[in-house]
């Protein structure tokens, strides 16, 4: 059962920290110049929050799972897990941050909004595997 909350994890961590980077990368190189810190991070979180949103759906939906809210909501937290150590690596080694720089590089504003969104994410797969605990197979469970 841990090799499919793993997996699970994996992937999902995958979809949305895949699309975090590639949204990062054009709020950097474009949006930010323009508009500030501010509003090109607080633009970008609708767009995280929808590709959470997706990627909690299709995990529950495709990835074989219990639909225990525990497991769902490991699935959440261990995939929390990896985006928090990826974002501390981004920052140290991309960007050429220290720790603390990493932890303090968000505008208030935005960094708050960040945090929530780390929340959702972390919360995503057990809130969309409401909607699917009827619609899995029993072969799953």
């Amino acid at each position: 059962m841990f090799s499919s909350i793993l997996k699970s994890a994996i992937t999902y961590f995958l979809l949305v920290f895949g699309t975090g980077f590639t949204l990062g990368v054009i709020r950097t190189l474009w949006v930010t110049p323009r508009l500030g810190v501010r509003y090109a991070e607080l633009l970008e979180g609708p767009f995280m929050l929808l590709a959470i949103y997706l990627a909690a759906g299709w995990i529950v939906k495709r990835l074989p799972l219990s639909s225990t809210p525990s497991t769902r909501i490991a699935v959440g937290f261990i995939a929390l897990g990896f985006t928090l150590m990826a974002e501390v690596l981004t920052g140290l080694l991309m960007q050429g941050l220290s720790l603390k720089g990493v932890i303090t590089q968000h505008d208030p504003v935005s960094g708050s909004a960040f945090l929530v969104l780390l929340l959702i994410f972390a919360m995503m797969p057990w809130i969309r595997g409401k909607t699917y605990a009827n619609q899995i197979p029993a072969s799953y469970l």
